[in-house]
């Protein structure tokens, strides 16, 4: 699928305004998703802006800090291309697009945002610790939850529910449930977000961008992206990274169940023959006290 999008006749005309049919990679793709993100602020700005639910006023600067060279090959094609922002100099955030399931999502995202607060220097004191929110955008629902479109988790009582501490947020978007989006969420427009980034044609992207001048930016600044062949190189790359990745993770789920059965197979044989075991003992038992059998 990604050398077709790579090198397939495409509608993309000289013109933003004038471009028709499928769009090569759209934002689900990690790679298009960090190169929109850095090489526009604003777009980055008002992504931040819609989903901390914050005013213009609220932004003062907002910056990656992981940044790499568009167009270039990662370092390695196991890299996870989060992006790691510092808001206000103050708010560290982490960005994630994940597209595939690899089954350990809530792992992975605990550890990054634990990795991301645990930032203090040698010597420095635990008050100064900058407050982390990371945010996953997930093309999958996660099991075992119930489902909604924009979940957010923080540190809290059990009991009372009173969070213990407002310096580590984890959120979760599913880009499959916009259907669920609260009043809240459609206030700040967060579920058009989810819908842009699902976008697979410019018809619908310019439908969403005509209700969000940020998402208008976003727009044009992939288009112009689509144009460059180096990071459609990347795009491509990446797409066959993920369906690697998820064919292999799904195939160890399925290895890992397969285990799972047979040694319950096994337990329910030992089962059956310990059961076995006592009775042949009870009814040898039995003969020698005179118990005759029927």
């Amino acid at each position: 699928m990604a050398k077709e999008n790579l090198h397939a006749k495409e509608t993309i005309s000289v013109a933003y305004e004038t471009a028709t049919g499928e769009i090569p990679f759209n934002m689900t793709n990690d790679y298009m998703f960090r190169a929109v993100l850095q090489k526009n602020n604003r777009v980055l700005r008002g992504l931040i802006k819609a989903l901390l639910h914050l005013s213009e006023d609220d932004i003062k600067e907002v910056r990656i800090t992981n940044p790499i060279i568009l167009g270039e090959s990662v370092d390695s094609k196991q890299m996870w291309l989060d992006v790691n922002v510092i808001l206000n100099n103050f708010i560290i955030i982490n960005l994630e697009m994940q597209i595939a399931n690899l089954f350990d999502w809530r792992n992975r995202s605990v550890s990054y945002m634990c990795r991301s607060y645990d930032s203090l220097n040698r010597g420095g004191k635990y008050k100064d610790a900058k407050p982390v929110i990371h945010i996953g955008f997930l093309d999958f629902s996660l099991e075992g939850v119930v489902p909604e479109f924009y979940a957010t988790y923080k540190l809290a009582n059990i009991k009372t529910g009173q969070v213990y501490s407002d310096n580590v947020t984890l959120c979760v978007v599913d880009l499959n449930k916009t259907e669920l989006a609260t009043d809240e969420d459609k206030k700040y427009g967060i579920d058009k977000w989810a819908k842009f980034f699902k976008a697979r044609t410019w018809e619908a992207v310019k439908m969403l961008a005509e209700e969000d001048a940020y998402i208008k930016d976003a727009s044009k600044t992939i288009f112009e992206l689509c144009a460059d062949l180096e990071v459609k190189k990347r795009c491509c790359e990446r797409e066959e990274f993920e369906d690697y990745a998820e064919r292999l993770a799904q195939s160890e789920a399925r290895l890992a169940d397969a285990l799972a059965q047979r040694d319950a197979a096994f337990a329910q044989r030992d089962a059956a023959d310990a059961a076995l075991e006592q009775a042949e003992k009870y009814r040898e038992w039995a003969i020698a006290h005179g118990y005759k059998e029927d």
